[in-house]
């Protein structure tokens, strides 16, 4: 581990504590009294905060990096947003020592030195609890749930979220060991919580929740005054009066120093989620460090060890993928491994372990020897019997007990160093030197042999398995392969960086660099591949590579190197290889080559390889290679392979001799001679011979397919008459041909045959023959949806959408319908077509109440669009006339109508008004007709009301004429024209503020939808309790009412028959009790409804009653009306009511129900 000095400011205070934005990217400083914000990337000072009157002691940052706190000497706590905005201040009763934010809440410990106080953003209040002691130091646990205070009496206080302390450690030391510094560690793998302890006692200690204590005190030898974690929690800095930083594991062995300082070290913290080191200091130093974590590692063949957490080693097995693990306690230096011996640099000593057995898949090591003694070396290695020391230019050799036996001095630094093998105590040694000279040393030779000498410096080193060739990588990254003996040069290759032999194959090697493997045989060119890493072994087929920290063995295909030896005809090497691990595929390939090749023994080898033991075949296939397909063919038949023969034959299109062979045999046999036979004819572009051949053979899928692609409709005639219904593959894919052939009349024939309905109507509506698909969808409904939504589809595109929108209603799709509808409505308005848009919204609404019925969960939205649509239906249907006449020359409305209309569209209008509804074409008509009809306070509040409105340039001259004139007019409107409320019996305004509503009841009134007349009718409710069938039953009863003429009242009881004279009964309505129902109470501003009994219901007459049967999950309304005399005509379809003149007048002009346009001959709902 090394530290590098990112950068470094100074400033004139001592700096007491410093926190980073939890996503590092700054760092706030105490210096003084001041906080200083800096940019951690570039040690810019972004910017300085004044808030505090003294010297600020300590600063937190919140998990969630929303905002900060600091704390003063000035007794007060402010807090900051990450804006570096301070929005919160409150006090102590003395100075603040530390302050801490609890990393799941979010909640504010501040620490002074006689009490803590506990602030959350959400209460806004500080809780404040009593210490026993100065605290000194804070730290919340990982889950938020506890608080540990450190104190100046050596006491730490666990206390829970509201402040109650759980758990009291006592220090040995008590008050002459102060704790300084608390923290707990972040790490999430720990099964409990652990909390570092550091005092002036110069001990560091390690504790649980429970409070018991982990392990031992560690002696420091200096005051700590800050402790901090790693963000994973695996090592812990400590900074204090030795003037420096220190690392230690998570477990308190001290592995190095960070930075030294030139004054006591108050503060040192980690930037989140990294390797920065930033520390704060006396003289006002802050130092920003990077740490380098250097990789530390060996290896042999298949087994690779490692440092891990600084104090351990991993032994790997590359193969297995085994691991074990290797607890040292104490910072890992180097690491050796060779064969079964396994040798650990520590500090203080080396380590020899040795595995437990011979077994090469055994992991289990045990210590042999143990060296007491301090060494420092650049490079180690282990053998059987040695340890070997590298320090720049001179090798070390010693024994296990730790006596030197031999040194060696090179000319040069040695750069590479590398055991090769050898007998136990006399092993091989390859050194490479800066100087570019390799050497070759043995453990027991005091003479250091040279290999050779090239001009470069070595980099990485490896030798052959044979020991006859050399690899090496130089400093310019050029891989360089020689001979041994001869010294001769024989390849090289640029962009490397390592370079490993492989161990099984002489001529293979590989090299990694520039993020690529190359794999290099012989002196072929190079096959290379992606890869990430150094290359440090190559085993058979497996390569060893190294990235950062972790070793994969990546399995390598030896194809390419293999078909490198074919393509120059040679057959033994290209053998090797293949023996290294290559496809099925390969090892076939391999063997043709060979046969071609006349490599005999080649081919034998990879027979053999492949478990093919058998002479006869092996001559057969020389045979056929030599041309001599006769013999081959009966050497093929006596070793039992005919097929073999028949492919033979087959290939060479010898279809002959194949059905000689084959005589009467097997019928599956000819049967596929005859297939090849016909794949044969149809690669010589012979179709037709091939589909009669096809037929033949019962191929009848390859036939169509023929004929299906030269169109020869008559032949695919045939086949699909000729095939049982039950061949359904052949028979579809004929039916495909028939419809790419413009065929559908065969196409629908062959679905028939097979009875694939689906298809047949996918056929009639990809055809347009609505008429055959309707007539199948009447007889299989299942089939609807298929059949009415393309049709649908194909009258949108047609410009037919009210026909699109009825059979998209009819297919199910009401989603769609609805889209249809929508559509067309907004273009009916934006065209002006207000009667169209009337109709179209009034059938929206039915499909809303459709929608509502069937799917209870969109019930509530889907009512509420149905009301909203009956009222858009209703305003379109009025406006249409108003529409006429403003903008047609000639009106076709008596003025009455007129007045009525632009009267209801105002009260209706009273909120927003929807789109293509004029109010000035409203308030005009209103207007003209008022005068005419002698309302003439109406009239002049119309015109006033136009003056407030933009007016069209062909209105403005009629309009201020019309404004002029009627102020000539009496200042009262006709109280013919008054409309009367048939419940109440009051007369109400021509202009009512409450809209369509009577200004005394509240009744709503009912309108005819012709002449907008205010209709004798008023709405009743039943009883609860009473149904919809019920109360018809009731009415239908037509209960006998006393005549009306008969003064004579006749009174029948159990005994007795008395006859009275009623004088009393002079009034129509007194013996209706319908009448009394009408009352209420005068003056009130809330509608009260008329609910009628069943008493009331008997009495009622079935002709004076109208009733809206709406379809479920409406209720049905009724209406009573207070004329009987007076016709009213109700449409069974929209409910919509008429006076029956009116209606029937209408009805004769457009042959069907003006509002909903429902045929007059159809019965309705």
């Amino acid at each position: 581990m090394r530290a590098v000095l990112t950068w470094r400011d100074k400033v004139e205070q001592c700096i007491y504590d410093l926190a980073f934005k939890p996503d590092g990217s700054q760092l706030i400083l105490a210096a003084g009294n001041r906080l200083l914000v800096y940019d951690t990337s570039d040690g810019t000072l972004l910017q300085p905060l004044k808030g505090h009157k003294d010297t600020v002691y300590c600063v937190a940052y919140a998990k969630d990096g929303q905002r900060f706190a600091s704390g003063s000497a000035d007794k007060s706590v402010i807090i900051w947003t990450s804006k570096l905005e301070g929005i919160l201040k409150y006090t102590h009763n003395d100075s603040i020592q530390c302050v801490s934010y609890n990393p799941v809440t979010h909640q504010l410990a501040s620490c002074s030195s006689n009490d803590f106080g506990l602030w959350s953003h959400e209460q806004k209040s500080v809780s404040k609890h009593k210490a026993s002691s100065k605290i000194t130091c804070c730290s919340w646990t990982n889950d938020g749930q506890y608080l540990a205070l450190g104190m100046f009496n050596g006491i730490i206080s666990i206390r829970n979220k509201s402040g109650e302390e759980k758990v009291k450690i006592e220090r040995p030391g008590g008050s002459l060991s102060p704790i300084w510094s608390i923290s707990w560690n972040p790490s999430r793998e720990e099964h409990n919580d652990i909390m570092a302890v550091a005092d002036w006692g110069q001990k560091l200690s390690f504790y649980q929740l429970s409070g018991k204590q982990i392990g031992k005190d560690r002696s420091l030898n200096f005051d700590p005054c800050c402790i901090s974690y790693f963000s994973k929690g695996e090592y812990i800095l400590l900074g204090g009066s030795d003037k420096q930083v220190s690392l230690f594991t998570k477990d308190g062995v001290r592995l190095g120093t960070v930075g030294e300082q030139n004054s006591w070290v108050w503060t040192c913290k980690v930037k989140p989620e990294s390797n920065y080191v930033v520390v704060g200091c006396q003289d006002g130093t802050i130092s920003f460090y990077q740490l380098i974590f250097s990789t530390v590692h060996g290896l042999y063949k298949n087994r690779y060890a490692y440092r891990d957490s600084m104090t351990d080693v991993i032994v790997q097995h590359l193969i297995t993928e085994q691991k074990v693990r290797i607890k040292c306690k104490d910072l890992v230096k180097k690491i050796a491994i060779y064969k079964n011996r396994l040798a650990i640099q520590l500090p203080e000593k080396i380590l020899i372990y040795e595995l437990y057995s011979d077994d090469s898949s055994d992991m289990h090591y045990r210590v042999k020897e143990k060296i007491v003694k301090k060494f420092e070396c650049n490079l180690l290695v282990v053998c059987a019997n040695h340890i070997i020391l590298c320090q720049e230019k001179r090798l070390q050799c010693l024994s296990f007990n730790g006596v030197k036996e031999r040194e060696w001095q090179m000319e040069s630094l040695i750069r590479y160093i590398k055991v090769i093998g050898g007998p136990p105590g006399r092993e091989g040694l390859l050194v490479g030197l800066k100087n570019g000279q390799i050497l070759k040393i043995f453990v027991d030779n005091l003479f250091a042999i040279v290999l050779l000498k090239q001009a470069t410096a070595v980099r990485c080193l490896d030798m052959s398995a044979s020991r006859n060739k050399l690899a090496v990588v130089d400093e310019n990254d050029t891989c360089l392969v020689y001979d041994i003996h001869s010294k001769e040069l024989l390849f090289q290759e640029p962009n490397a960086n390592s370079v490993a032999w492989n161990t099984q194959c002489e001529d293979m090697l590989c090299f990694s660099g520039g993020g690529y493997l190359n794999i290099k045989a012989s002196t072929f060119p190079v096959h290379q591949q992606k890869l990430q890493g150094f290359v440090v072994g190559y085993n058979g087929s497996k390569i060893f590579c190294l990235h950062v920290f972790s070793m994969s063995a990546v399995e390598v295909p030896q194809s390419a190197p293999m078909y490198q030896y074919l393509d120059r005809k040679m057959y033994k090497e290209a053998y090797q290889i293949a023996c290294l691990g290559v496809t099925d595929a390969d090892w076939r390939e391999l063997a043709m080559e060979a046969l071609e090749g006349l490599e005999f023994e080649t081919a034998k080898k990879e027979r053999k390889k492949r478990g093919e033991t058998n002479n006869d075949l092996f001559l057969a296939d020389v045979f056929s290679y030599q041309g001599k397909f006769h013999e081959a063919a009966k050497l093929y038949k006596r070793s039992g392979h005919e097929n073999l023969a028949l492919d033979m034959y087959t290939d060479l299109c010898m279809f002959e001799y194949a059905k000689d062979f084959l005589g009467s045999g097997d019928p599956k046999e000819t049967k596929m001679l005859i297939t090849k036979q016909a794949d044969w004819a149809r690669n010589i572009n012979e179709p037709k011979a091939a589909v009669e051949m096809y037929i033949s053979a019962g191929e009848h899928v390859k036939a169509i397919e023929i004929s299906g692609s030269h169109g020869w409709v008559d032949m695919l005639i045939d086949i699909a008459r000729r095939l049982d219904k039950a061949e359904r593959e052949p028979l579809l894919l004929c039916a495909d041909y028939f419809k790419k052939l413009d065929n559908s009349g065969y196409a629908a024939e062959t679905y028939l045959k097979i009875g694939d309905l689906k298809s047949l109507v996918q056929l009639h509506v990809e055809t347009q023959r609505w008429d055959e698909a309707f007539a199948l969808g009447e007889k299989h409904p299942e089939f609807k949806v298929d059949i009415y939504v393309p049709y649908a589809q194909w009258l949108a595109e047609n410009d037919r959408f009210e026909e699109a929108q009825k059979a998209f209603h009819k297919a199910g799709r009401q989603g769609e319908a609805v889209r249809v509808l929508e559509q067309l409505t907004h273009n009916a308005v934006v065209e002006s077509r207000f009667s169209d848009a009337a109709y179209y919204y009034w059938m929206l609404s039915m499909q809303c109440l459709d929608i509502a019925q069937a799917d209870p969960a969109q019930k509530d939205a889907m009512l509420s669009k149905f009301h909203h649509f009956q009222h858009l239906a209703e305003l379109y249907h009025g406006y249409h006339a108003i529409q006429r006449y403003t903008e047609e020359p000639f009106s076709f409305h008596l003025p009455e109508t007129l007045f009525n209309i632009s009267r209801f569209l105002l009260h209706s209008l009273t909120k927003d008004t929807p789109l293509g509804i004029s109010k000035v074409n409203t308030l005009f008509t209103l207007a003209k007709q008022s005068k005419a009809l002698g309302a003439y306070k109406l009239a002049r509040h119309a015109y006033d009301k136009l003056q407030g409105l933009q007016i069209p340039a062909r209105f403005q001259k009629s309009i201020e004429l019309g404004s002029l004139t009627i102020r000539s007019k009496p200042f009262h409107d006709s109280e013919e024209l008054v409309p009367l409320c048939y419940r109440c019996s009051t007369n109400n305004p021509l202009l009512n503020n409450l809209g369509n509503v009577c200004i005394n009841c509240r009744q709503p009134f009912v309108f005819s939808a012709s002449s907008y007349e205010v209709l004798h009718l008023v709405e009743f409710y039943l009883e609860e309790g009473i149904t919809d069938e019920e109360a018809v039953s009731l009415i239908d009863l037509e209960a006998p009412r006393p005549k009306r003429e008969n003064k004579w009242q006749e009174i029948t009881s159990n005994n007795s028959q008395t006859l009275r004279l009623d004088e009393t009964m002079d009034s129509m309505g007194d013996d209706d009790p319908f009448t009394a129902k009408l009352s209420f109470e005068q003056g009130g501003s809330e509608f009260v409804p008329v609910v009628v009994s069943r008493s009331v219901l008997r009495s009622m007459s079935r002709r004076d009653v109208l009733i809206k049967r709406w379809p479920p999950p409406l209720q049905w309304q009724y209406f009573r009306s207070l004329l009987p005399d007076a016709s009213i005509t109700m449409c069974p379809s929209c409910f919509q009511m008429f006076h029956s003149e009116d209606y029937e007048l209408l009805v004769l002009q457009h042959t069907c129900c003006p509002y909903c346009r429902r045929p007059i001959d159809d019965p309705g709902p």
